[in-house]
């Protein structure tokens, strides 16, 4: 069959994207599902700082792809083999997909599955196969989604089936905003009532952390960003205090709110000063958590001897240690119930003609986070 599709050729091209568009609008050929894979109809796909990785260049994969990672769309056909999913089945994708098998997903760390990171980094299925192609050539995927496509080929562990009446552009969200940003807050974190919390970054996966903890009964919740718009969003969302990260020094004004720094700070720009920042703001025996993926040659320098002397903690969050197919339900329920205010998340949604436009507003800040609706 035939797909209209985002295609990404060449990485590093000069901003704005709006005249260089690093993303091509092309037609592939999709091949079927083969045993064990399944058609989906893409209906919304978002726009996020892992995407705008791989075409800035801070993120390498192989050539040409296409992107998208956070998406949500309907089942249309399933191959021999498939349980669990029929055509008509509303779903949403997980970046990381899972085996089941590797020793990871035994442990119930399906975030850290071995097949489907190496996968991942191939930008294969994790079966192998490449479905995308344009006059023989073929094409890679993107963290077994493809998010980016009118139709995409995936296989079971990439999908969570969902109630139907969630609206596409709201359940798109769940994929990676709210399952890294709420997911770290939540699991990785395990905020108690009380603690007291700071968010560096308030992108759309900040701000889904600040939600998650404020939805956990934090004490202070104090926001972290170098824009006045997303301190002000944040507010919004339950942030007790902000910081103006260019006006002052965010770790003076933290360790004086707090008398000495916060119970847990989320690191969320995907930068290493910021993250050594977060660190730095934390108590005697506080904890950090790194959602963000700065780049691979960026380094992280903290004194040493505060982890043994002070008895601080870094430690490290994917997919926000989620186990998609008990964790996405639960925050969709959240949202039903009024505990986390997802839609609030959702800028503004976008043709699939206007991506390229849509990473440089995600570059500049501009937006917290934009949606493709197909």
């Amino acid at each position: 069959m035939k797909t209209a599709a985002a295609v990404l050729h060449e990485i590093e091209r000069p901003m704005p994207y709006a005249d260089s568009r690093p993303m091509v609008i092309e037609e592939l050929d999709l091949d079927g599902p083969g045993e064990g894979e399944v058609l989906v109809e893409m209906k919304g796909a978002g726009l996020c700082h892992s995407d705008l990785s791989v075409i800035n260049g801070s993120r390498p994969r192989p050539m040409p792809m296409v992107l998208g990672h956070e998406a949500s769309g309907i089942v249309r056909e399933v191959g021999t083999g498939v349980r669990g999913l029929k055509p008509d089945d509303h779903v949403i994708f997980t970046f990381i997909p899972s085996c089941d098998h590797c020793r990871y997903c035994k442990e119930g760390k399906p975030s850290l599955c071995e097949p489907g990171a190496e996968a991942n980094n191939a930008g294969v299925l994790m079966n192998g196969a490449q479905r995308f192609s344009n006059k023989g050539r073929s094409y890679f995927h993107h963290c077994g989604v493809s998010g980016y496509s009118q139709y995409t080929i995936a296989l079971p562990g990439s999908l969570v089936k969902i109630d139907s009446t969630l609206p596409f552009e709201y359940a798109t969200l769940f994929g990676c905003a709210v399952m890294t940003g709420t997911g770290a807050a939540m699991n990785t974190a395990n905020i108690r009532p009380h603690q007291t919390v700071a968010v560096f970054g308030l992108g759309g996966v900040g701000l889904a952390a600040l939600m998650g903890a404020k939805a956990c009964n934090a004490g202070q919740i104090i926001a972290v960003d170098l824009l006045n718009s997303k301190l002000e969003m944040a507010k919004k969302l339950g942030a007790t205090h902000t910081v103006n990260a260019k006006e002052s020094n965010p770790i003076e004004v933290i360790k004086d709110l707090t008398h000495g720094g916060v119970d847990i700070a989320i690191e969320s720009a995907g930068n290493s000063t910021v993250l050594a920042q977060a660190y730095e703001s934390t108590m005697r025996g506080g904890t950090t958590i790194a959602i963000g993926l700065p780049h691979p040659d960026h380094k992280l320098s903290i004194p040493a001897v505060t982890l043994s002397a002070m008895e601080k903690t870094i430690t490290g969050s994917y997919q926000g240690s989620c186990v998609p197919t008990r964790d996405i339900p639960k925050f969709i329920d959240m949202y039903h119930a009024g505990q986390l205010p997802v839609d609030q998340l959702l800028t503004d949604t976008i043709s699939l003609e206007d991506i390229n436009t849509g990473f440089d507003r995600l570059h500049k800040g501009e937006v917290a986070r934009q949606v493709i609706l197909f």
